[in-house]
């Protein structure tokens, strides 16, 4: 169950969970994206759901 669907708050971010590209923006891996538990639909570039903008 994700954290959305019980409510909890986020657990902490780790060094795998996300890395800085060159422009300085963090982004987050599909590892991030799996632990979270469901999409966003914000078409993240590593979406491990399937979701396109």
């Amino acid at each position: 169950m994700s954290d959305k669907e019980t409510g909890n708050p986020p657990s902490p971010l780790s060094p795998e969970d996300y890395y800085f590209n060159a422009s300085g923006l963090m982004v987050f891996t599909k590892e991030y994206h799996l632990k979270r538990g469901y999409c966003c639909k914000n078409g993240c570039k590593h979406c491990p759901y399937g979701f396109k903008k």
